[in-house]
């Protein structure tokens, strides 16, 4: 294909590859200026197109998760304030977006943009760390983003794709090599546990899918990382077994809070963004602080806040996407790829037993961004559009 199309595609492909780099250092440039201007070339491009635009199998439990987010927006006790919560479900059109302009070797072209503005925001928390001030728990390391939990989810997908593309292409493994350290570290002075066990559990398959024995090294550099490192980051990883530490009551207090608004609202939930407002009236004695805004758990913020239907169909969303991202890890064109989109599942999966990333939209674009680049890869490129 030549002419204005192909020119359209790329100038599609340049702002996809953009929005998945760029999100990471700014949500204003990533969403509102690079994902809005991505979408409407897409837009024009399936005009072109004449028919429904192809979509990964886990896109229409997806969608039916998003219809059912409506409809407990719509049940809501604020229907406002919920339905203004859900404008999120416009990121879902990340994954028809980045099948359709990302396809072939350019799918491989966006993770290696992914992992080079990573790793560029890596180098500023680690900064941001050594010489700044933001080396304790109430000023972490955030790089240009507007909250410490945000920056260590995006850098444990990072993360995640980087080792991907280290184990799964390692006929280029020099610069994937030199990236990883500085992901590593500035993960580990974010003082985030939730994105620590993410990224362990993450990396451990990943080893696991490249050759089973090679799943012994990830808690030997744990150990050796923890030994390494700093009294501060060493007692941070000692609290995670502390049955006294805050947060850790505080987050048992939570599981508490959510399986009792289920219990009220089983069904569609209490409605997005009305979980902060309802915490007061089911907070037990043990909780730690008076109100949180959510969960800190993936599961259970969306049995509380979507209901139990809600929570069957986004489990459906997962199982399909790590089924077909398995697929395409060993009989794929891109292994790497869906190495990375495979471990952005399971990061996504671990740390969201201590964290709402699901409820985060500069994790949600990259998270969606890494699972469809697989499945983009396999697509046929179409004459003209380059790799």
């Amino acid at each position: 294909m030549t002419g204005p199309v192909a020119t359209l595609e790329r100038v599609g492909f340049v702002l996809v590859a953009a929005c998945l780099g760029v999100i990471q250092l700014s949500i204003f440039a990533g969403q509102s200026v690079l994902f809005s201007a991505a979408a409407l070339v897409w837009l024009v491009v399936i005009w072109r197109d004449r028919r429904w635009p192809a979509t990964p199998s886990f896109f229409v439990p997806l969608a039916i998760y998003g219809g059912l987010t409506l409809v407990s927006a719509a049940l809501s006790i604020d229907h406002l304030a919920s339905f203004i919560d859900s404008r999120q479900l416009v990121l879902w059109l990340m994954v028809p977006i980045v099948a359709r302009l990302a396809r072939g070797g350019r799918a491989t072209t966006t993770i290696d943009v992914v992992i080079a503005i990573g790793s560029a925001g890596a180098l500023i928390g680690i900064v941001q760390y050594a010489a700044l001030g933001y080396d304790h728990l109430n000023a972490r390391p955030r790089g240009l983003l507007s909250h410490y939990m945000t920056y260590s989810g995006v850098l444990m997908l990072v993360t995640c794709a980087a080792i991907a593309r280290l184990l799964f292409h390692p006929r280029e493994w020099i610069w994937p090599a030199v990236a990883v350290p500085a992901l590593l570290v500035a993960l580990a002075v974010t003082f985030s546990r939730s994105a620590w066990v993410g990224t362990f559990l993450a990396v451990s398959c990943l080893l696991f899918l490249r050759n089973w024995r090679l799943v012994l090294v990830a808690p030997v550099v744990v150990v050796l990382a923890f030994l390494v490192a700093p009294p501060d980051l060493k007692a941070r990883a000692r609290s995670m077994f502390d049955p006294q530490d805050a947060s850790r009551r505080d987050r048992a207090a939570m599981l508490e809070v959510g399986a009792a608004i289920v219990r009220d609202h089983p069904v569609f939930g209490v409605g997005p963004e009305m979980v902060e407002r309802v915490y007061p009236r089911y907070r037990p004695p043990s909780a730690v602080n008076p109100t949180n805004p959510h969960l800190h758990n993936v599961p259970v913020q969306i049995a509380a806040e979507r209901g139990l239907l809600a929570l069957g169909v986004w489990l459906w969303f997962v199982a399909v996407a790590i089924r077909e991202l398995l697929h395409q890890v060993r009989h794929g064109p891109a292994p790497a790829v869906a190495g990375a989109g495979l471990a952005a599942v399971v990061g996504m999966l671990g740390a969201g037993l201590l964290e709402y990333n699901f409820g985060d939209s500069e994790f949600l674009m990259l998270f969606l961004g890494l699972i469809t680049l697989p499945f983009a890869a396999a697509a046929a490129p179409r004459e003209g559009n380059g790799a």
